[in-house]
């Protein structure tokens, strides 16, 4: 396995949940991102906007997956009482402990406490490529609990609808959220 020291997506320059997504915003800033940049309040909507449904479709359900953690004991979300208002005021801005990672997931010690990679072919990808070690536990989500790792179904209503997202949350619960705090650096 190797460590993965630089990241290049779009969030918090040090989140404590990054999730993992193949593709970017069609936009020529996001497409030439070489590094790790906070979003500005307002740019979630201009990114759906210029870019349609489908990144609509992931802002949404990074929210409802935020709002199912808090439940579950890990509270990004703080005073926020509407999924909705997160994302519009909150998600992927610097000190909001989230990202959306276009590069390889982190294997070291620095990296976030929790780590999603979405959909099973770029899992795969990256299982390949990075040596995740990836144990899969069905057809849609697999762990690698030393790391913190997760796989999921793509960020689209109908791929990880909420059900599934409760899943997730049951699956981090159970591998990662009950773990000793030492083993969260």
């Amino acid at each position: 396995m190797t460590a993965n020291i630089a990241t290049v997506g779009l969030g918090d320059t040090e989140p404590q949940l990054a999730v993992y997504i193949a593709n970017r915003p069609g936009l020529t800033e996001y497409q030439a991102l070489a590094a790790q940049r906070p979003l500005l309040a307002g740019e979630i909507a201009c990114i759906g906007q210029a870019c349609g449904n489908g990144w609509r479709k992931v802002f949404n359900v990074y929210a409802k997956l935020l709002f199912a953690l808090r439940a579950a004991g890990l509270d990004l979300v703080r005073s926020q009482q509407r999924w909705q208002h997160y994302r519009d005021h909150r998600l992927l801005q610097q000190g909001s402990g989230t990202a959306l990672q276009f590069s390889a997931p982190m294997l070291g010690f620095s990296r976030p406490r929790i780590q999603i990679i979405c959909g099973r072919t770029y899992a795969n990808l990256l299982d390949e490529q990075h040596g995740l070690g990836l144990q899969w536990l069905d057809r849609q989500f697999a762990v690698q609990p030393t790391f913190g790792l997760f796989v999921c179904p793509y960020f689209d209503y109908r791929q990880l609808s909420d059900c599934k997202i409760l899943h997730l949350v049951e699956l981090i619960t159970c591998y990662q959220l009950k773990q000793p705090t030492e083993a969260h650096p």
